[in-house]
């Protein structure tokens, strides 16, 4: 019996320091690109969404010139995503014109500014010819006489609600009357400028979820947890500090949290801010993070399971395996439901019938995923509104965006005599040819130790 328990330990020992070496290798396979680089990518980028996707943008939303109006510190969100690459803010007063001409397919990009705005948008204001801003604005407008002037505000979408009230006051004192009538919200085309992706940022996207899955990997395994002794606290600060020595940025904390067989079933708000910090991680216990990074402008959302492992255990425990799959489902019953122009209160309402039909305990709350966190397109449900989100809720789903598929199912697990929620989110892709994973969802419990590379696949 003895040399059995040996023989097995140097068995588990082998196991452990191979994957000890494959994990401390796992982060080098994809390659991180320098700020200069960076700086060259996201312009080229920005190059290619102002010449080749704004004027569809604007023809699709019925707006010919789309006015931007924003201050130093005090940036519109859309504004922040046009910023070039070596602009952090903008300067002083910063306007943007976009005139679209259909009958001559041209697009003009103006700053009225005192600035060139970057390489894609010239200056067109000389304050020493004209000297009020405002006035050169006005000049810019009467000569080309749109049909439609829109502006960033917007009672449903905050990142279409950019004009500051100071600078909206001051646009309509200084605009003559007779164009008053022309002004609209240009709601619609700042949320498609936001929520659109393009073919070089799906291809840049791919490399984010695999980082983003890569961290999560090491994180939940023996590189960084020693049962009994390391905390889901340290855990958290290990991946903050993991990003920053990759030089990357998160846009929201991550946290980690524990369901084991002798607690209770939380709220919903338990994994988010009502969960005890320094947790001490023991086997036994079910992991869960929610974590996500910014590189290029975009952003990443992720949430995925580990279990730690017993010292006789080899493997997860099947009713664990099980309630992932019930998760899995979940995910299925609602990407299934992704279909051009369905509103994201349609999908919602249709995948947690589904779900409840097939004896699943759902709750979905995805969101839209791209140049912010939680971006602008259509909300499918917040964990506090299952039954829909009126205005947001009823935006359409649209081809070439990206969302994070984020909900959970409530599992009875007999073993524990209790319910777990199984929790997940994956970033996944809406387009002409239907939903994918941008690079994969998790379908087996990660361990710790880490017997198997389990990444999402």
């Amino acid at each position: 019996m003895k040399v059995h328990i040996k023989i097995k330990y140097q068995i588990m020992k082998k196991v452990y320091l191979i994957s000890l070496v494959l994990i401390s290798n796992l982060m080098w396979s994809q390659h991180i690109l320098p700020e200069r680089e960076r700086a060259t990518i996201i312009d080229n980028i920005l190059e290619d969404r102002f010449n080749n996707l704004l004027r569809g943008l604007m023809d699709d939303a019925g707006i010919d010139m789309w006015i931007l109006i924003t201050r130093e510190y005090n940036e519109d969100p859309v504004v922040k995503t046009m910023l070039p690459a070596t602009w952090l803010n903008a300067r002083r007063r910063t306007i943007l014109v976009f005139h679209r001409n259909k009958e001559k397919n041209t697009i003009e990009k103006l700053a009225v500014a005192r600035y060139n705005f970057g390489k894609n948008i010239i200056s067109a204001w000389d304050k020493e010819t004209q000297p009020d801003q405002w006035q050169r604005l006005i000049e810019i407008i009467k000569e080309r006489n749109p049909n439609q002037i829109g502006l960033n505000f917007s009672e449903d979408f905050n990142i279409a609600d950019g004009l500051a009230k100071t600078d909206y006051d001051a646009f309509m004192g200084y605009l003559p009357k007779n164009f008053h009538s022309k002004v609209t919200s240009a709601e619609k085309l700042a949320v498609a400028w936001i929520e659109t992706r393009t073919p070089q940022e799906m291809v840049i996207y791919n490399q984010l979820v695999s980082i983003t899955h890569q961290i999560i990997a090491e994180a939940f395994s023996e590189a960084v947890i020693t049962p009994g002794i390391t905390t889901t606290t340290e855990v958290e600060w290990w991946m903050r500090d993991k990003v920053l020595e990759l030089g990357l940025e998160t846009w929201f904390h991550p946290t980690v949290d524990v369901q084991r067989s002798n607690d209770d079933l939380g709220n919903h708000l338990y994994a988010f801010s009502n969960r005890p910090d320094n947790m001490v991680i023991v086997p036994g216990d079910l992991l869960h993070c929610d974590f996500g990074i910014t590189y290029l402008r975009l952003n990443t959302d992720c949430q995925q399971l580990a279990y730690v492992l017993k010292p006789e255990e080899t493997h997860a425990p099947e009713f664990l395996i099980k309630a992932l799959a019930e998760g899995n489902k979940l995910q299925d019953f609602l990407t299934d439901n992704f279909k051009n122009g369905k509103s994201g209160n349609a999908i919602l309402a249709d995948a947690l019938k589904e779900a409840k039909a097939a004896g699943l305990r759902p709750s979905i709350y995805t969101h839209p995923l791209g140049f912010y966190g939680h971006s602008a397109g259509p909300t499918i449900g917040m964990w506090d509104a299952q039954e829909g989100v009126p205005g947001a809720g009823d935006y359409p789903l649209l081809p070439n965006t990206v969302y994070a598929i984020e909900l959970n199912t409530t599992v009875t697990i007999p073993e524990w005599k209790r319910d777990i929620r199984i929790m997940l989110e994956e970033a996944g892709f809406f387009g002409d040819e239907g939903f994918r994973y941008v690079n994969g969802r998790q379908t087996k419990l990660l361990t710790v130790p880490r017997m198997k590379m389990h990444l999402g696949n």
